[in-house]
């Protein structure tokens, strides 16, 4: 089997408590945790093509876009990374008309066992993906606000108590303690009962989410691996988690290398 085209991050959803992993070849969806346990081989052409105008760039910023398009658009803004400094009230939005169909939309506040206890925002139509993403083994919904900029206040105040990190090395090893997701969630929530009666924020129910991933042998130590560095990279795929390939060889962030063209061959 062989596949070429420009790819972006797998595409992910959740199945009997299995994560699910798609990957795109251009207009070729491929079911690649189909390829867990098989020998595989990742070919970059060098090439890459900007996610949103289509022209040919040398390096890829924001994660598949030129340096114009990560200059310009509201979805590469930093405001996505810390939504509490969203600025579409204050009329300074790149895009305003996108903002508001992405930031003025039901916004998820969780938490989410991926090396520990972490919390997060999420648009609450890319629930479970989001988790998946991050590796999580279980999450939990805690609130649902009504904007981005609201969830962001949330997600600020809650620092202070939970981290938002995720351990990136820990998760791909699977060295992931058990966290009870309801009982931080309780915590929390009595940390800042003025906050979010202020906001209008929806407390919601108590049911984990939890989440196996198509491994079959994880990482001992962790090689990170590049196609900048190595543009032909082989290996059997030991399985996958977040957006991580893990290979015998080491382990490969997919969404790192959005917008590269790739060939895959088994």
């Amino acid at each position: 089997m062989q596949l070429s085209g420009y790819t972006n991050k797998m595409h992910t959803s959740l199945k009997s408590g299995v994560a699910q992993y798609r990957l795109n070849f251009d207009d070729t969806e491929l079911d690649i945790g189909a390829l867990v346990g098989k020998p595989i081989e990742l070919a970059f052409s060098q090439q890459i093509r900007c996610a949103s105008c289509g022209r040919m760039t040398s390096k890829s910023y924001s994660q598949g876009h030129c340096w114009p398009c990560a200059n310009s658009l509201a979805r590469c803004d930093l405001c996505i990374m810390r939504p509490e400094t969203c600025h579409h009230h204050k009329g300074t939005c790149r895009e305003p008309e996108w903002g508001e169909s992405y930031c003025f939309s039901p916004h998820i506040v969780y938490i989410a066992n991926t090396s520990e206890a972490k919390v997060g925002i999420t648009r609450k139509t890319n629930l479970p993906s989001r988790w998946i993403d991050q590796g999580a083994i279980s999450a939990l919904p805690i609130l649902e606000a009504e904007t981005r900029l609201d969830s962001g206040r949330i997600e600020k105040a809650l620092k202070s108590f939970v981290s938002d990190k995720t351990n990136w090395r820990k998760m791909l090893m699977n060295e992931v303690a058990p966290v009870e997701l309801a009982s931080t969630k309780k915590t929390l929530l009595e940390r800042i009962p003025v906050l979010i009666n202020e906001l209008g924020a929806k407390p919601l129910s108590d049911d984990v989410v939890n989440i196996d991933y198509p491994v079959i042998k994880y990482p001992a130590k962790i090689v990170s691996l590049s196609l900048d560095k190595t543009p032909v990279i082989s290996g059997v795929l030991n399985g996958i988690k977040g957006q991580y390939l893990l290979l015998d060889c080491g382990v490969l962030n997919i969404r790192k290398f959005s917008s590269y063209h790739l060939t895959i061959s088994t």
